[in-house]
């Protein structure tokens, strides 16, 4: 079983839609280098130009 890490120790981004930090998830663990956004909603966002 794997090591649990602390929330602090994980490695963190900057969303590209509201300048937000958010932290690496389990689902984005294949694709995190191409994750841009925290939530679907800023990516919904972005993509309606909003």
């Amino acid at each position: 079983m794997a090591k649990m890490r602390k929330k602090a120790d994980l490695p963190q981004k900057i969303c590209a839609r509201c300048g937000r930090p958010f932290a690496w998830r389990r689902k984005w663990a294949r694709d995190w280098e191409a994750v841009k956004y925290c939530s679907d909603r800023c990516r919904t966002e972005a993509r309606a130009g909003a």
